[in-house]
């Protein structure tokens, strides 16, 4: 939308005459300043405190027209064009106004997450991030892209390669492209990568999100290696990642199969609080998070056809499970409760 600013000339416009309040008087000689050294009006400004809030009202005032002031202008940008949307979909504006934020009060104040290693992932250039996967419903992809985000010195945007059903689902498609997810194929993931793009895999996919409660924090198989073939491929780092508290968010006990069958579902679980609560079995339980990234593993050893190998993507993919095996073992020797850390 090409929308044309009118202008109005100042020159235009009567304004009524008002009296002037009586100008503000400065001290002669401020704190510091030595008789006869002159001041400017703005430096006296900048130098100046502002006024602390002097009631709650109003700092509630004030938190309603920063919002206000932050909703205005992301309205103007969408109804002027002024964002970008790359070829995958993905709107950059979208997810640090809208979406980002809506994400932060589950992980800062409800999930708690601490995040380690975060000068593992490198300031710019293409690498793959490898992580776990569990806890029923996949919030965890969510609070690893909002972690890396927010964590980060560059505060990067991490693109997620997802199943094919994320994005067959309406609204949850279009919003997961919007994000800059898309499909989990080596086409879309190389290009990625090559585009210098930081991106994120679960390898274990629905066998490890939907497992049963019982085998928590057992990593399940990674798949035929797939994602270390695109990392030789482009030549970028693999960077292992292990996410301790997603397990209990959703308790998994027990699967209604033929449900899942019917809703063309994976599985159909039941939980300590889902189906026979009803909607509040949706709310995922506070479980203390923590998000660990480990020692990248360099590609540039290899050679491109090596991605062709199944053996040598086999030794690669097996040292990236193990590295994150042993970093959730690690993690969970120091952690005393699943809520409280």
């Amino acid at each position: 939308m090409n929308d044309v600013a009118k202008v109005i000339q100042l020159h235009d416009i009567q304004v009524e005459a008002r009296p002037r309040p009586p100008a503000r008087r400065w001290p002669e000689h401020p704190q510091g300043e030595a008789p006869g050294q002159v001041t400017s009006l703005t430096e006296r400004l900048a130098a100046a405190e502002p006024p602390a809030p002097q009631s709650l009202s109003d700092l509630v005032r004030g938190a309603i027209g920063k919002q206000i002031g932050k909703t205005a202008e992301f309205a103007r940008r969408r109804l002027t064009g002024d964002y970008q949307v790359d070829e995958f979909g993905f709107d950059e504006h979208l997810l640090e106004s809208v979406l980002l934020p809506a994400l932060r009060p589950m992980s800062e104040l409800w999930f708690r997450a601490e995040v380690s290693g975060m000068a593992n992932i490198p300031e710019a250039g293409g690498a793959l991030i490898v992580a776990n996967h569990a806890g029923t419903v996949p919030l965890d992809g969510l609070m690893l892209q909002l972690a890396i985000h927010d964590r980060h010195p560059k505060q990067r945007a991490l693109r997620l390669l997802a199943a094919d059903l994320i994005f067959e689902t309406p609204v949850l498609g279009s919003l997961a492209r919007k994000a800059g997810h898309t499909l989990a194929c080596r086409e879309d993931a190389e290009r990625l990568l090559r585009a210098g793009e930081l991106t994120g895999v679960f390898p274990e996919g629905f066998k490890g999100v939907g497992k049963q409660y019982a085998d928590r924090y057992k990593l399940q198989r990674f798949g035929r290696g797939g994602f270390v073939a695109a990392a030789v491929r482009t030549g970028v780092p693999i960077i292992p990642c292990s996410i301790v508290g997603s397990e209990e968010i959703y308790p998994k006990l027990a699967d209604i199969k033929p449900l899942a069958r019917l809703l063309g579902l994976p599985y159909f679980p039941v939980t300590p609080l889902f189906p026979h609560l009803g909607p509040l079995g949706a709310l995922p339980l506070p479980s203390k998070w923590y998000i660990e990234f480990g020692t990248p593993i360099p590609t540039t050893g290899y050679e491109p056809e090596a991605a062709d190998d199944p053996m040598t993507m086999f030794e690669v993919t097996d040292q990236v499970r193990e590295t994150i095996q042993s970093t959730l073992y690690k993690l969970l020797t120091k952690r005393r409760n699943p809520f409280t850390g």
